[in-house]
């Protein structure tokens, strides 16, 4: 028999679902067949599949030691022996007992999931240089928002359940503020403004443009910019935007509406420039990067601004 106390990290949650993270390998017909003959009890009683566990309850799991080891055998993210796979101390922006805050590299998808590959990701960084200090039955440090693979900058995680509700309620209620810096081929008309152009995904487009302009059919897209810098080489800009939604490619594809592509952008931007910046430049990504992040602290309750410096290839471009 398998004993555990129920923390704030697993609360919360229908008694299935709790069961299908704590034994990943079970069929859901293994975890109804084990409640429905008693071998599941919540404070020494049954419970049904849907009752919300709570914290401090007790579950009992009657279930044979190795079978439990079987069920519940989950391998850890791998990673490949070179120092630069592992997550890089010098990007740690911050870090407390609720948040991490990571100056995320370009080329690193943030989570397989998205691309559906076996390739480096930053959770898999993230769940390898945390091992195992925290203690959870059935939370990992979770993503409280995303980036593209080849935008840098900051991305938080979440090391625990409730962090994570609080941090996710106030991005969708639009209290998380997160400023972009981007170099761009040519300038704005006007050195400040607001972009309002609703975006539609396509959802069946693979290289080709995923989002497009649609003013009927589209999403609400809102983007204030700012012209910090222009004539970089003569014909760059570097460009704040701050974004009031959050679409996907919303930067990208806005900036380009307004005849300034993000350079190394190949599927909004302008690829012959993008040729000749790669040859002159190295440049071999879309030159955008999450700058500056400002939220509620989830548990101190105090007003935070965190800020990520520049990769080398964009602070280079910017110095020449």
């Amino acid at each position: 028999m398998k004993q555990f106390t129920i923390t704030s990290n697993d609360a919360n949650q229908r008694l299935d679902k709790f069961l299908k993270k704590l034994l990943p390998h079970a069929p859901l017909s293994f975890i109804y067949k084990l409640n429905r003959k008693n071998n599941v009890k919540v404070d020494r009683k049954r419970k049904d599949n849907e009752y919300i566990i709570q914290e401090g309850e007790s579950i009992e799991l009657f279930i044979k030691d190795e079978e439990y080891e079987i069920l519940t055998k989950v391998q850890k993210p791998l990673l490949h022996k070179r120092d630069d796979d592992r997550l890089n101390p010098q990007d740690i922006v911050y870090e407390d007992n609720d948040l991490l805050i990571v100056n995320k590299n370009p080329g690193v998808i943030v989570h397989p999931g998205d691309f559906k590959t076996t390739n480096l990701s930053l959770i898999a960084q993230v769940q390898d240089y945390l091992g195992d200090k925290l203690h959870s039955l059935t939370f990992k440090p979770s993503l409280i928002h995303r980036i593209d693979k080849d935008t840098s900058g900051i991305v938080m995680i979440a090391k625990n359940k409730p962090t994570l509700d609080v941090m996710l309620s106030a991005l969708q209620s639009g209290k998380i503020e997160k400023i972009y810096l981007a170099i761009c081929l040519g300038t704005p008309p006007e050195t400040r403004g607001i972009i309002r152009k609703k975006l539609r995904r396509l959802e069946h487009a693979e290289r080709e443009n995923k989002v497009v302009i649609d003013d009927e059919n589209g999403q609400t897209a809102i983007t204030h910019y700012r012209v910090l810098q222009i004539g970089i080489h003569g014909k760059y800009s570097l460009i704040e935007c701050i974004l009031e939604t959050g679409r996907m490619h919303q930067i990208r594809v806005h900036l380009a509406s307004l005849g300034c592509p993000i350079l190394g952008d190949n599927t909004y931007g302008d690829k012959q420039e993008n040729a000749f910046t790669k040859r002159m430049y190295g440049i071999g990504r879309q030159l955008l990067h999450a700058s500056c992040i400002s939220f509620l602290h989830p548990s101190k309750k105090t007003p935070e601004t965190y800020t990520a410096k520049l990769k080398e290839d964009m602070e280079k471009l910017l110095e020449k």
